[in-house]
């Protein structure tokens, strides 16, 4: 039984071969052509998908040109949210993007894996959580941030251009241009810029 099994294998090879190939090449056209029609023609052609992203809500989002997205990105917008990516943004696998209100990632930002991005947080009542509404403040990140693995930005902060978010951290404040931001919650820092 063994043997036949590995004759079959080899007898197969070639063919699997050419279906790796082939889905390879067609997956990355397959996930932009069902993102583009979730989203109404609203991403612009030069953006590469490479694997299918999940969209929740009223799907009021805009992705620019030359936007990279990994796969297992979810995007969701709820009432008047949109989620609006400038031109050669980087959204790695796993990223979380919410917005209730708005939500802007500048010009050739890059956010690393399973980060997230949320303008709202539940509010703090006695009643159930489930049902004590949202407080919302608009989140921007501005152009050229590279945001690293696993961090946190919460409502109403706004990352100034050319920053550098250390992973993990927890974003709860705004932060200038061209700084660093480390920890948990994230401290700010001038960044130091090689020439």
């Amino acid at each position: 039984m063994n043997r036949l099994k590995v004759l079959l294998a080899q007898a197969l090879m070639p063919a699997a071969w050419v279906l790796r190939l082939g889905a390879e090449r067609l997956k990355p056209l397959w996930c932009f052509a069902r993102l583009n029609e979730a989203l109404a023609g609203r991403v612009h052609s030069t953006a590469v998908v490479l694997g299918p992203v999940t969209l929740e809500g009223t799907r009021h989002i805009d992705i620019g040109r030359h936007a990279r997205i990994y796969p297992g990105v979810y995007l969701e917008t709820q009432g008047a949210g949109r989620i609006i990516l400038g031109d050669n943004v980087v959204l790695s696998s796993g990223v979380h993007i919410v917005a209730f209100d708005h939500v802007s990632i500048g010009d050739g930002a890059m956010l690393g894996e399973y980060t997230s991005v949320r303008d709202a947080n539940h509010r703090l009542c006695s009643s159930a959580m489930r049902d004590s509404g949202f407080d919302v403040a608009p989140v921007r990140i501005e152009r050229n941030v590279w945001i690293g693995r696993g961090v946190t930005v919460l409502k109403g902060v706004t990352i100034g251009s050319n920053s550098v978010i250390g992973a993990n951290a927890v974003v709860t404040r705004s932060v200038p241009e061209n700084a660093r931001a480390v920890g948990v919650p994230a401290i700010t820092r001038p960044l130091a810029r090689t020439q």
